[in-house]
């Protein structure tokens, strides 16, 4: 039974850690990278597809995205995507690709990404102490259906308080490692 929430508990907060470092992806770092472009979804036939399904997503260099779509005929449904998307820059039709040139970030910038990943490190951390409230609960249920004792019920919620420290201490590793990554010029 305990072992069960334990095991339920580390799973979800492993989650919430994992959504935060997804949703880190999507930031933009001195270095552009094409996760950038996640969000961009095409009207592919009816159906809202990746960007990167439609076509191939390159980081040619530090600045510049390069897409080819598979279909020329799909060039201005990425371009409006692209432009819909606010991604932070203009995407330059050729009439064979799109290449999206991403200038220098200012410092500005880098502390405006900094903000964002704090805020998503926050909610993560939030979710993990939302996990901890509910497993919590589920062991003050079984001790108050007599189905564990006062000190099983003790050492359980101690042992659900460790597994909230360890994520909550892995947030903030990787949150630090990631502002020194952004602030970094």
């Amino acid at each position: 039974m305990l072992n069960e929430i334990f095991n339920e508990c580390e799973a979800k907060m492993q989650s919430s850690t994992e959504h935060m470092q997804r949703e880190f992806k999507t930031l933009r770092t001195g270095k552009v990278t094409t996760s950038v472009l996640d969000n961009v979804k095409i009207d592919y036939y009816g159906t809202a597809t990746p960007l990167d399904q439609v076509g191939s997503v390159l980081a040619t260099d530090a600045t510049t995205i390069v897409i080819n779509p598979w279909e020329k005929n799909l060039l201005s449904d990425i371009e409006t995507a692209i432009n819909a998307a606010n991604v932070g820059v203009n995407p330059n039709n050729d009439g064979d690709q799109i290449k999206l040139f991403f200038p220098p970030m200012t410092v500005e910038q880098r502390q405006e990404s900094v903000k964002q990943m704090k805020v998503m490190g926050e909610n993560a951390k939030v979710s993990i102490r939302n996990d901890r409230r509910h497993s919590n609960d589920a062991i003050k249920k079984l001790e108050k259906e007599k189905e564990i004792t006062q000190d099983e019920s003790k050492s359980a919620q101690d042992n659900i308080q460790k597994i909230t420290d360890k994520h909550i201490a892995q947030i903030d590793s990787i949150l630090k490692e990631k502002e020194a990554e952004i602030l970094k010029v």
